[in-house]
């Protein structure tokens, strides 16, 4: 229980905050939340620590979800709190009440708001007018939940995450917005393929360029996927056709398939000792074959795992 002390006395306080995008985080802040990740985990099952007694948590889900609802709700109980599940048919926001009234009252009776939404804009509005901290659990352009536990594994895997080398492989989605600002944070060096048109947002391309020439990283985009790949210690993938992109499925699937899917063939390419990850759920077959999600070097169930630990660092420092 002393290293909880003595993670909760150093200097960096989030005390408060809302968790909506990387950018607004420094790298010391996302170092804090990653070592309290590590004390969390050492401690599961071994010391009850009730940092959320008496508190509770709103999780509003507008998308459906296994990892997210799971891990965030078991890490609420597991610090002693009480999550509550509200989806957006449980709430007035299915019948017209604002997002700013929902945020007002919810603010009256709990103490963090986490909400995964179809875009970010409502996550925005939820924060403006909340007196407690939001959370974001997934938005349109970015998902800084799950980059938290991909760094989180890296980490653990390799004791070290500077000079690293990540290529994605596959669309420039929300979850690869979010990978380019925490891992150019922190002087992860991060190479995309992907598809002319399907290249990650602009905007999160230049910060993750600006946070790179701070932190000694670079940010490469290619087309190529086997140039993205060489001398990459990590290959991240995910879906190719995103919740919600249903009706483009047929287009997608043309331009992705099978040059941007992550196979032994590819992994060939990569350095020696390479990692493959995925945010979940995946497509077999389609981004990925059994044969490297399945394989002694996927970290994939790892990453998993490491979602309940990163949401318990990050509810255990913003409360």
């Amino acid at each position: 229980m002393s290293e909880i002390g003595y993670a909760s006395r150093k200097k960096v306080n989030l005390k408060g905050r809302d968790f909506l995008e990387l950018q607004d985080f420094s790298a010391e802040e996302i170092w804090k939340i990653l070592k309290t990740t590590r004390i969390l985990k050492k401690y599961r099952g071994k010391k009850r620590i009730n940092k959320l007694k008496g508190k509770s948590v709103a999780m509003i889900f507008e998308k459906p979800s296994t990892r997210t609802r799971v891990s965030f709700e078991v890490a609420v109980e597991e610090l002693g709190g009480k999550a509550l599940y509200l989806s957006r048919n449980e709430l007035q926001l299915g019948r017209g009440e604002t997002i700013a009234d929902t945020a007002r009252v919810l603010s009256r009776y709990v103490h963090l708001i986490m909400a995964r939404v179809y875009k970010y804009e409502t996550l925005e509005e939820l924060a403006r007018y909340s007196s407690i901290p939001v959370v974001n659990g997934l938005s349109d352009i970015n998902h800084p939940l799950q980059i938290l536990a991909d760094l989180y594994t890296l980490w653990e895997r390799f004791k070290k995450l500077r000079g690293l080398t990540i290529a994605w492989v596959g669309d420039g989605n929300n979850v690869c917005n979010s990978l380019l600002i925490g891992a150019s944070k922190l002087g992860i060096n991060v190479n995309v393929a992907c598809p002319s048109g399907y290249e990650p947002h602009p905007k999160y391309l230049e910060w993750a360029k600006i946070n790179a020439s701070q932190s000694g990283s670079s940010i490469n985009v290619f087309v190529e996927p086997a140039e993205a790949v060489n001398n990459a210690d990590a290959i991240m993938t995910d879906v190719f056709v995103s919740m919600g992109q249903e009706e483009e499925r047929g287009k997608k699937m043309s331009i992705f398939y099978p040059k941007y899917q992550v196979n032994t063939e590819l992994i060939a390419r990569a350095k020696h000792g390479v990692v493959f990850m995925h945010p979940l759920p995946a497509h077999r077959g389609e981004e990925v074959i059994d044969e490297v999600i399945d394989s002694d070097y996927s970290l994939v169930w790892d990453q998993a795992e490491n979602r309940l630990h990163t949401s318990k660092a990050l509810l255990y420092l913003l409360i």
